[in-house]
């Protein structure tokens, strides 16, 4: 029984490391995964950039006037 059970496991473990179907789906998904995360990454880093420019701007409007 124990066998039967561990030779199971191994041909379906064997099947779905060797199988192509599906993967090109898997890989895209992590790639625009990826792609996401440095997206949201870099919006943090350019948001305070941004708000450090706007108050900058804003100070200098205030200062001269």
């Amino acid at each position: 029984m124990f066998f039967k059970a561990l030779r199971l496991i191994a041909s379906e473990s064997y099947r779905l490391w060797f199988q192509d179907q599906g993967q090109d789906l898997v890989e895209y998904g992590l790639l625009i995964f990826l792609v996401a995360l440095a997206a949201i990454a870099s919006m943090k880093g350019l948001a305070s950039s941004i708000s450090t420019l706007f108050k900058s701007a804003a100070t200098s409007l205030t200062t001269t006037s």
